[in-house]
């Protein structure tokens, strides 16, 4: 089994008294933390861990298998999870197709679908890899090197839609959501023609399911589609995540690199700035090379440069 340097877990509400006994008594240093019972950390131990009122436990650090594994789990939990993760959770190995998209909140940049096939063994491959949503990943090499890790030990697809045939499919659908669930119908076909043996697709709930089921060709017409608040926990979504943002942030450089110029993400008042540079330089008309032009901020750039 793999080092870990983070992890996650639920704590009984009971165990709080004696988890701050144990941490006290083994000299961790406290510290306030928002929203938790506390934050800790060892610096002998390489652990820094913060007990959320939720329940929610995170550690973090080079220490944290050992921390599981010689206290946590035999001493504070009295069982065994870390490395059993799919026995207490079976769904964790099934088969399906994970779908995610980046870009969607972005004003420069493509919309990206992504889809991953996990199997059992491939599951416990990312399991092992740490793949987890990629909004918790604030580093872009890490979302690099599991981006290729991903896909040299997957079956996967990854469709970018550009800026300009993003703006003309938005303006004939008329809703994002019609965009979006189109954009992963034709993910879960391509990865249906890879998979043909693939009966569940599930991705993040952003809409009706329908939206989906009706962009659906023949060859998908019969995988069973879940839409899950939240559905980045899954470790199919949350690899698809990762793919997506990868391929995301790649085409977005690779625009700047055009345009002359750094493309920020997001759709902050930095964005507006570099939307005015950009039309400035370029012009209104070629705005739609880059951006998403159904955004407010549009009106806010074009009126930044009157």
């Amino acid at each position: 089994m793999a080092e870990r340097t983070s992890y996650t877990c639920q704590l009984p509400a009971d165990k709080t008294a004696q988890f701050k006994a144990d941490l006290e008594q083994r000299g961790f240093v406290f510290r306030d933390v928002p929203y938790a019972h506390f934050g800790a950390e060892h610096r002998g131990e390489k652990v820094s861990l913060a007990f959320y009122q939720s329940g929610k436990l995170v550690i973090q650090g080079k220490g944290t298998t050992d921390f599981i594994q010689f206290y946590l789990e035999p001493v504070l939990l009295g069982e065994a999870r870390l490395g059993y993760e799919h026995i207490l959770n079976p769904e964790m190995t099934a088969e399906r197709i994970g779908v995610d998209e980046s870009g969607k909140g972005d004003f420069f940049g493509p919309l990206v679908v992504a889809g991953v096939y996990l199997d059992a063994d491939s599951a416990m491959a990312m399991h092992e890899l740490g793949v987890k949503d990629s909004k918790q990943i604030t580093s872009a090499k890490r979302i690099s090197d599991l981006a290729k890790e991903i896909r040299a030990g997957t079956k996967w697809d990854v469709l970018p839609i550009g800026n300009e045939a993003y703006n003309r499919l938005q303006a004939k659908m008329g809703n994002v959501n019609n965009l979006l669930g189109w954009g992963h119908a034709r993910v879960i076909e391509n990865m249906l023609a890879k998979v043909p043996g693939a009966t569940k697709a599930i991705s993040d709930q952003f809409g009706n399911k329908v939206i989906i089921q009706r962009a659906l060709m023949e060859r998908g017409k019969k995988i069973e589609l879940v839409q899950r608040h939240k559905a980045e926990s899954d470790l199919a979504v949350a690899a698809a995540s990762i793919l997506a943002r990868d391929e995301f942030v790649n085409r977005l450089r690779a625009l700047g690199k055009t345009a002359g110029m750094a493309l920020p993400k997001g759709a902050s008042q930095a964005v507006i700035t570099a939307g005015i540079e950009f039309v400035r330089k370029h012009g209104a008309d070629a705005l739609g090379k880059v951006a998403k032009t159904h955004f407010r901020t549009t009106q806010k750039v074009l009126q930044g440069t009157t």
